[in-house]
C-alpha cells in the first residue's frame, strides 16, 4: 500500500462544502425549508453524521450501535483486523462497506465520511486518530485516550490545531453522578478535598504471569500483523485476543488503563486536576510463587497501590493526593460508613476526603453519597452551584458527540473532550510509569537491599519536557518505539 499523507479534508460532499457550494449557493438569496428538501422528519445532509468504525466488535460494536441510535448518525465504513469479531456489526449495517485495514479505508473512503470512532487495543489508539484529526474527522477513542504520555500530549495538542470536536469514551463523564457530585463540592458540603481514593477489583484477564512459550496458530479470520500494528513483532499466541491483551505492556495499560478513566474522571471533573507533579508505586506479588505468578518485565502486575500528587487548582486550597489501588486492594473503610453499607459499589469505587466531611460514588461516579449517606438527602445544594446535566446521562455520551460534530468544532460542549481527557490519561500513564519503575529498580539492584514488598518508588516529573527527572531508564515508556512502518505522524 502507498504511504498515506493525510491532509486536511477537502472533500466536497462534507457538511461545511455542501452548505458553502451546495444548497444555498442554489438557493441564491433565499433559505430552502428542510420539509421542502425532504419531507416530514428529513434531516438535511448538514444534519447528519457519516460514520466510519475501526474496531467494530465488542466495545466497538457497543459505540456504534448508541451513534446509530441517536437518530442522526449513518454508519458508513466498517473495519476491524478479525472478520470474527466483524460479523454482527456487518449484519447489523449491511450496507456500510468493510476494510480490514485502516490505513487503506481512509486513503480511499476519506471523503465520504465525517467522523470516526476508535475502539481498537491500546498500542493502537494514537496512529489512528491522529490520522483521522489529520484529515478534518470528528473523533471519539475509547479509554485510555493513548498506550503512552507522548501520544496523549500529541493527541491533546493535535486537536486544538485541527479543530474538530473530540470525545474519549468513558461515558461516565456526561453522567449524572459526575454532576452531582460537582454540586455537592461547590456547595461546600465536604469543605476542601485534600485526599482521593480510587479502587477496583480489575483485572479480571491474567496480569502477574510469564508471556507463554507456546506458539498458537493465527486464525484464518484474523490479520495478526494488523492487529500487532505498533506494537514489537511476536508470534500468535492464543487467548491473548480478543480480550486478555490488556495484561501485557506491548499492547494494554492494565487495570489502570481499563478503569481509571471510568473512577478517576469524577475527580478530574469536580475538582479540577491537570497534570501530577509527582507519582510512587507499591506493587504485589514481585516474587514469583508457586503458580510462576509475580514479577515478568512483559506483564502488568497482579495488583498495585499507586499515590500521585496534584498541585493546586482554583477549586482545591493546595496540594491534592490521589492513591489508585487494584487488583482488589481498597482503602480502609470510612468511619461515618454504616457496616452493612456497601463501599463504592462493592469491587469498585472513589472516595474525596475533605476538610468537612466525605463523598464517594460507584464505577462511572454513578450513585454518589454524602457520608453519613443519610446526608445525601438531607443536603440542599445551592442554586448557584447547580450543574446541567446532559440529556440521557452516561447513555446520552454518544448523542452528545454527534450533536457536537453536526453543530461544528467550537459550537457545543462535549463532556470528555481531548483538553480533558489528555491530562486525565497522562495522569493513569504516570501511574504505569511508577509501577514500571519499580519493576526497573527490583532488576537494577538484584533484590540487594530492596524490601519486600512494599518499598515505594516515587519519581518526579518535569511536566513541560514530559520526563522522569530521578529515574532516567522509565523515560523510555514515555514515549515507546514503533515497529518498522509505523507512526505518529508528527
Amino acid at each position: 500500500m502507498s504511504e498515506i499523507k493525510p491532509t486536511l479534508n477537502t472533500n466536497s460532499n462534507s457538511r461545511r462544502t455542501f452548505l458553502k457550494t451546495g444548497a444555498l449557493a442554489a438557493a441564491g438569496f433565499m433559505i430552502v425549508p428542510r420539509h421542502v428538501l425532504g419531507g416530514k422528519g428529513f434531516l438535511a445532509p448538514s444534519d447528519r453524521l457519516t460514520v466510519a468504525g475501526i474496531g467494530v466488535g465488542g466495545k466497538g460494536a457497543t459505540d456504534l450501535n448508541s451513534f446509530f441510535e441517536s437518530g442522526k448518525a449513518d454508519i458508513a465504513f466498517l473495519c476491524d483486523v478479525d472478520d470474527r469479531r466483524a460479523a454482527a456489526t456487518r449484519a447489523k449495517f449491511p450496507k456500510a462497506k468493510y476494510y480490514k485495514d485502516w490505513r487503506e479505508m481512509f486513503e480511499k473512503e476519506a471523503k465520504h465520511f465525517d467522523a470516526v470512532s476508535v475502539s481498537t487495543p491500546d498500542h493502537n489508539h494514537a496512529v489512528q486518530t491522529m490520522a483521522a484529526m489529520q484529515l478534518g474527522k470528528h473523533v471519539y477513542v475509547q479509554k485510555p485516550l493513548t498506550h503512552d504520555i507522548y501520544e496523549a500530549r500529541m493527541l491533546t495538542e493535535a486537536a486544538k490545531r485541527y479543530k474538530v470536536v473530540t470525545q474519549m469514551g468513558n461515558q461516565g463523564a456526561s453522567g449524572d453522578g459526575v454532576r452531582q457530585l460537582k454540586e455537592w463540592y461547590g456547595s461546600k458540603a465536604i469543605g476542601d478535598v485534600h485526599t482521593i481514593y480510587a479502587w477496583t477489583d480489575r483485572p479480571v484477564w491474567p496480569q502477574g504471569i510469564a508471556w507463554p512459550t507456546s506458539k498458537g496458530s493465527v486464525p484464518q479470520e484474523l490479520d495478526w500483523d494488523l492487529w500487532l500494528g505498533t506494537a514489537p513483532y511476536k508470534e500468535y499466541v492464543d487467548k491473548l485476543v480478543p480480550f486478555n491483551w490488556r495484561g501485557w505492556w506491548d499492547y494494554g495499560t492494565g487495570a489502570l488503563g481499563d478503569m481509571g478513566c471510568h473512577l478517576l474522571e469524577a475527580p478530574f471533573s469536580v475538582l479540577g486536576l491537570k497534570y501530577a507533579t509527582d507519582v510512587q508505586a507499591s506493587v504485589g506479588s514481585v516474587y514469583v510463587d508457586e503458580f510462576k505468578r509475580g514479577y515478568f518485565p512483559e506483564a502488568c502486575p497482579p495488583s498495585s497501590h499507586v499515590t500521585l500528587t496534584f498541585p493546586e487548582t482554583d477549586k482545591t486550597k493546595g496540594p491534592v493526593t490521589v492513591h489508585w489501588m487494584d487488583g482488589g486492594i481498597q482503602p480502609e473503610r470510612p468511619e461515618e460508613l454504616g457496616p452493612n453499607e456497601k463501599f463504592g459499589d462493592g469491587g469498585n469505587g472513589t472516595l474525596f476526603i475533605g476538610t468537612k466531611g466525605k463523598m464517594m460514588a460507584s464505577t462511572y461516579g454513578a450513585n454518589p453519597r454524602l457520608l453519613p449517606t443519610a446526608r445525601t438527602e438531607e443536603f440542599k445544594v445551592k442554586k448557584k452551584h447547580q450543574v446541567v446535566r446532559v440529556p440521557g446521562g452516561a447513555e446520552g455520551h454518544y448523542a452528545q458527540w454527534v450533536e457536537a460534530c453536526i453543530a461544528g468544532h467550537g459550537n457545543m460542549e462535549v463532556s470528555s473532550p481531548f483538553e480533558i481527557a489528555g491530562p486525565l490519561t497522562e495522569a493513569l500513564l504516570m501511574a504505569n510509569l511508577a509501577i514500571r519503575g519499580f519493576d526497573i529498580r527490583k532488576a537494577r539492584e538484584n533484590g540487594e537491599g530492596f524490601d519486600y514488598p512494599g518499598r515505594y518508588v516515587k519519581l518526579l516529573w518535569d511536566n513541560e519536557n514530559m520526563r522522569v527527572t530521578n529515574l532516567d531508564e522509565v523515560n523510555q515508556f514515555v514515549k515507546r518505539d514503533y515497529r518498522s512502518g509505523w507512526s505518529l505522524g508528527v
